[in-house]
């Protein structure tokens, strides 16, 4: 799968994607997991970070279905 980082987890990854293979019956939650252990810079922010599966907003339940494009979207700060 293919996962977008923007902002904050572009900075820290060093780049504004990455590709992931996963099992068919993945959750946002074990992606979360799966991302805060293979990139350990992101562990922090994953924790406050939305994701968003095919353009629509996800929880850590929803299923990620097969060559799906996921977005990694940081918290934004600002006034």
């Amino acid at each position: 799968m293919k996962i977008l980082l923007f902002a904050r987890a572009r900075d820290l990854v060093g780049t504004d994607r990455i590709e992931l293979t996963t099992p068919a019956s993945a959750t946002i939650g074990e992606l979360r997991s799966r991302l805060a252990a293979q990139y350990p810079q992101l562990a922090s922010l994953l924790a406050k970070s939305a994701f968003a599966v095919n353009d629509a907003y996800a929880d850590d339940a929803t299923p990620i279905p097969l060559g799906a494009e996921v977005a990694l979207l940081p918290p934004v700060s600002g006034g």
